[in-house]
């Protein structure tokens, strides 16, 4: 397939948190960021990417624009993964990981999409199979900072059918306050995202044992800290992390020491890298547990991912509510699961409307 153009659109979607009761302070993340990869071939057919963009957007779209676009345009891409894997050695002057990988993340992605539309197959079947056709969902619950909203907020998924909750609290009480709410037959794990120092995270993760906590996510920084994270694994919990690790070299450092590993599709070098950390998790017995927060072509390709990969153990579903969804006909949670679409490529087709009323100029 012959590459016509890399376009990119940047969106900022606001959404609200669920919770309208009294808070101890103002609510912080209030937008999405999304920054959509459009690729057009000669023949007319389009594909879909994402690249990761909360905070960055502008940067990674200048990135794509400027730096990879060039780079992809009048291509003849018959073999992606190949593809993208060159793109990012001719790119590593720029730095093998943050904005650059984020952008080639986008596109690897678009490019798949295209490769599975153009054989007429949706991604998982196109990329040897579907495993599944739904997949476990976890509630992935924004920073309250309180047990008052804690409480209300997983009971409320609970009663949604989520079977699984995960928070982004650093304190005890309103982990704890999260526990005492649902009881011990609901799976719990908190994302810290590295906030607690060494002394603080020894202190803490005999209490998170005490909770019965499934895991806790990325306790420290640095989050390439792996033998940290290793001696940490003397308190009993599960430890997590990978959402800010890029392309399987920097996954198979951490795959060897953590018990779940957690690639973003939008941040890891796309499809193509996703499937080579998976599947190098999968030959140490690990469950991958992806990083997902977001509702654009990252989502859905993350869904052909699980379809695809039995390696994967839940799908992260960020427990919120946009003002609207930039795909049309998104598959949502029932009863803490998500059907995964048969559509050609990763399933994702623009909702139009939201793409004008919602852009970035």
């Amino acid at each position: 397939m012959r590459i016509r153009s890399v376009d990119t659109v940047a969106l900022k979607i606001p959404f609200s948190d669920l919770y309208d009761g009294p808070r101890a302070k103002r609510r912080g993340w209030t937008e999405f960021d999304t920054l959509l990869v459009r690729i057009e071939t000669e023949g007319g057919l389009v594909g879909w990417g994402e690249a990761f963009a909360y905070g960055c957007a502008s940067a990674v779209q200048a990135m794509i624009r400027d730096t990879v676009a060039p780079l992809v345009a009048g291509q003849d891409v018959t073999d992606v993964a190949a593809f993208t894997l060159k793109l990012q050695q001719d790119l590593h002057i720029w730095g093998r990981y943050g904005i650059t990988i984020f952008a080639i993340s986008g596109v690897d992605i678009a490019l798949w999409d295209l490769s599975a539309k153009a054989a007429g197959k949706n991604l998982a079947t196109h990329l040897g199979g579907r495993a599944r056709e739904q997949i476990d969902a976890y509630a992935s619950l924004v920073r309250y900072g309180g047990a008052e909203p804690i409480a209300a907020m997983t009971k409320r998924a609970v009663a949604e059918g989520f079977r699984d909750i995960k928070l982004h609290e650093i304190a005890y009480e309103p982990i704890a306050a999260a526990r005492a709410a649902i009881g011990p037959d609901i799976r719990l794990t908190t994302d810290v995202n590295c906030a607690w120092s060494l002394a603080e995270a020894e202190a803490m993760l005999p209490k998170m044992k005490a909770l019965d906590l499934y895991w806790v996510e990325e306790p420290t920084f640095p989050p390439e800290d792996y033998e940290t994270h290793k001696a940490l694994s003397r308190f009993g919990v599960a430890l997590s992390a990978g959402e800010n690790a890029c392309t399987a070299v920097e996954f198979a450092r951490l795959s060897a020491v953590l018990t779940f590993p957690q690639p973003s599709v939008t941040k890891v070098g796309g499809v193509s890298e996703f499937i080579k950390v998976t599947q190098h998790a999968a030959s140490l017995n690990r469950k991958v547990m992806p990083h997902s927060p977001y509702f654009g072509p990252g989502y859905w390709a993350t869904l052909q991912l699980a379809a695809h990969l039995p390696a994967i153990g839940l799908f992260e579903y960020m427990y919120v509510e946009p003002d609207a969804y930039c795909g049309r006909d998104i598959p949502l949670p029932k009863d803490g699961r998500i059907a995964i679409p048969d559509t050609p490529g990763i399933g994702f087709e623009p909702d139009e409307e939201t793409l004008r009323r919602y852009r970035v100029a």
